[in-house]
């Protein structure tokens, strides 16, 4: 049994402001995506201007923000936006979703594609390989705040976390971490090294994320205002994978049956 580290969520502060590790991993997310949105500019087809990288990485931020924080309330915390509705403002209580900012995200990019006037997908495949890392990030930022826990467990890496009940639980937030994050990225990021056609490094990220996360929630637990959704043993998160691991596979057989031009 191994006993949470005693983590101040508080990285620093500055007189009154408090800089949270979460916060800092946004940073580093949005910053790891820059970076490598920059350096792929050069090593694919597209004509990527470093302008157009910057906005590029800020409509994927804002729409991850935004959405993220839309999908906590309509998938996860419905009942509590509806007994405070200015709940939905204060982002420092929590609440993030990563299938409302993968949403959020999606409609962001489709507005900017046609602002540049590039195909949606060009778009959606250049920065697929970018989103595991900023994934990874979030899991930590998770671990850090020490929530998201996992279910009871009597592994010998069962964690003693220091809010719920001090019962020994899964580090679920370190399953995800290296799931979506380490693993999904390789994948992602190595299939995308070649040429590939439109709609296939897309799909490969919903493909993986999907199944990656329903695997995961088995070891999660439930959100507590939610519990299981069917079955016993369905969460929130599982059901709505389902439409991500079904767009992967679309987007795949699309890709390698009408082999479009590729980005």
């Amino acid at each position: 049994m191994l006993t949470y580290p005693d983590i101040d969520p508080i990285a620093f502060s500055i007189g009154p402001l408090s800089v949270h590790w979460y916060g800092i991993m946004y940073i580093v997310a949005f910053g790891g995506a820059w970076l490598m949105a920059n350096y792929r500019a050069g090593k694919v087809p597209g004509n990527w201007t470093p302008e157009q990288i910057s906005d590029l990485v800020f409509y994927g931020a804002l729409g991850a923000v935004v959405g993220g924080r839309l999908g906590s309330v309509l998938f996860y915390n419905f009942d509590r936006f509806l007994e405070n509705p200015l709940w939905l403002f204060q982002v420092w209580d929590g609440g993030m979703s990563f299938h409302g900012g993968f949403i959020g995200v999606l409609i962001a990019f489709y507005w900017y594609s046609r602002k540049l006037r590039r195909p949606w997908f060009e778009i959606l495949d250049f920065i697929a390989p970018f989103v595991p890392f900023g994934l990874g990030a979030g899991r930590l930022g998770n671990f850090i705040g020490a929530e998201l826990w996992g279910r009871p467990t009597d592994v010998p890496w069962g964690m003693v976390f220091p809010y719920p009940d001090q019962q020994p639980r899964h580090p679920s937030q370190l399953y995800e971490f290296f799931l979506e994050g380490v693993v999904l990225f390789a994948i992602v990021w190595w299939f995308s090294s070649t040429p590939r056609p439109r709609y296939a490094v897309s799909g490969v990220f919903c493909l993986g994320y999907g199944c990656f996360r329903f695997f995961v929630e088995f070891f999660r637990e439930p959100d507590a205002d939610l519990g299981f959704i069917a079955f016993d043993w369905l969460t929130m998160g599982q059901l709505l994978c389902v439409p991500m691991i079904v767009a992967g596979i679309v987007l795949l057989t699309l890709a390698y049956r009408t082999r479009p031009t590729t980005d």
